[in-house]
């Protein structure tokens, strides 16, 4: 089976998950910002997730995290919970 690990920032609107995408494209710092920004208690571990597999996240995760390219930032991505930017950080 699949695993991943990736670390995300979960913020109230598309609006602020936009202007965080922006400050990381600018050289920010993922873990600072998911520490100052994020509503998620990950936040306080700079985002990170640990390591998961299909279905133990929202389906909207799997989509990206099993999908998507590892090392780059994606989002804004709409969950139940608000938007996230996720960051694939290892896949097997």
């Amino acid at each position: 089976m699949p695993r991943a690990t990736a670390r995300h920032i979960l913020v109230s609107t598309e609006q602020e998950c936009l202007d965080l995408k922006a400050k990381l494209a600018a050289g920010g710092d993922f873990a600072s910002l998911a520490k100052q920004h994020s509503k998620c208690p990950s936040g306080r571990s700079g985002g990170d997730l640990g390591s998961f597999g299909p279905g133990q996240m929202v389906k909207e995760f799997d989509t990206v995290v099993f999908n998507e390219a590892v090392g780059e930032v994606h989002g804004p991505v709409k969950t139940q919970f608000g938007y996230h930017l996720l960051e694939v950080t290892s896949r097997s």
